[in-house]
């Protein structure tokens, strides 16, 4: 007997928006399977206003309520069964976060959940990462926002530490990450990576994917330390423009590629990492899987 069911997942990021939606294939005697069906990407950049001006403007708030509705039109159109929205660290700080959330859940009928940073990281370790690891090894989780990044330390299979850092892409573009946040994150990976003799990094978020997808590797290979750093190295030697003409990077991604690499190779620096995996998972499949095995409450579109 089979059944397909889809599930959507709203993740309301710091530089885009994205809905994620997943047929849940469900066979007797056999694993449940998690097959992404749609993606839709919006970027939005709520960090840019909130990170500066610590409120989402007006012309934002349109742009997400637009969004949102299209959202749950997309949804119905797919005849999604149960969905979660959940916002990060740009509408977590804004002072009408709430406000705008509430205005959403009235007008576009999405209900949003704002989140924490260590919820966040929970979430995001619920995506089945046994499929994509050896778990005779030792990893550093390392997942890039705008607003945020968070950091698990995984050993044989297990998470053993997490922590979410005020570091994100849309953050360092504006200039607003202080050279204490930096030498704290740094402090953290050294300490809790120092006992492990070999680690390899786990990247996600946008930005590592793009970059996986440009270097032509196979899935399941890694990127080397010496790649990225050269990567990095190349980027910085075009101008905004050009690395939309020249690189075919799209304008949201070609200013916050080059911080986001910074991220990544700091923490293979300061871990020791020679290599980064790229699985191409992050919160939209987290919150796909929490909603399947209920560890995370859902919405019906009724």
């Amino acid at each position: 007997m089979l059944s397909i069911k889809k599930y959507a997942a709203i993740d309301i990021g710091s530089n885009a928006v994205r809905l994620l939606i997943s047929n849940i294939i469900e066979q007797k005697g056999k694993p449940t399977r998690f097959k992404k069906n749609s993606l839709v990407r919006v970027p939005i950049r709520l960090g840019a206003d909130v990170f500066l001006k610590q409120k989402i403007s007006k012309e934002n708030e349109r742009r997400m309520l637009d969004t949102m509705t299209a959202f749950r039109l997309l949804m119905k159109s797919h005849k999604v069964v149960a969905y979660k929205a959940c916002a990060t660290s740009a509408m977590r700080e804004a002072e009408n976060g709430s406000k705008v959330a509430k205005l959403i859940s009235e007008q576009a009928q999405i209900d949003i959940d704002i989140i924490d940073g260590e919820e966040e990281a929970a979430i995001i370790a619920a995506t089945d990462l046994h499929s994509y690891i050896d778990e005779s090894k030792t990893y550093l989780y390392v997942d890039v926002g705008g607003g945020s990044t968070e950091f698990s330390v995984i050993h044989l299979g297990v998470k053993v530490e997490s922590k979410s850092f005020k570091i994100g892409t849309v953050r360092l573009l504006n200039d607003i990450v202080n050279k204490e946040t930096w030498q704290e994150l740094e402090s953290w990976i050294k300490e809790h990576t120092r006992e492990y003799d070999k680690l390899d990094l786990i990247g996600s978020g946008g930005n590592i994917n793009k970059i996986f997808k440009i270097s032509g590797k196979a899935m399941g290979k890694p990127l080397t330390y010496f790649y990225l750093s050269s990567y990095y190295d190349k980027l910085q030697t075009y101008s905004y423009e050009e690395r939309i003409t020249e690189l075919d990077l799209n304008q949201d991604r070609a200013d916050v590629i080059i911080p986001a690499t910074r991220i990544y190779l700091s923490a293979m620096k300061w871990s020791g990492a020679k290599d980064i995996y790229v699985p191409k998972i992050g919160l939209s499949d987290g919150i796909i899987k929490s909603m399947y095995f209920k560890t995370v409450s859902s919405s019906s579109l009724e």
